[in-house]
């Protein structure tokens, strides 16, 4: 395997989990009232994490772009 395989595995992992985390947080959202709140921001978080995991990959492509 070579380093590019590793990260695309990687970054599709990442985005994977991110999905299931917030689907999580949705169901539990419908299906619980008074820990309601505490989910939708665990929901949040899982996108900004998302976000943030995006952008480092993102930054890592540029530099690999612009030393090479």
């Amino acid at each position: 395997m070579t380093i590019d395989n590793i990260t695309s595995a990687l970054i599709w992992l990442v985005r994977l989990g991110v999905v299931a985390r917030f689907i999580f947080c949705m169901v539990k959202i419908m299906g619980v009232d008074e820990e309601g709140a505490k989910y939708k921001k665990r929901a949040i978080n899982a996108v900004i994490f998302c976000v943030l995991a995006e952008s480092v990959w993102i930054l890592k492509d540029l530099a690999l772009h612009y030393y090479r």
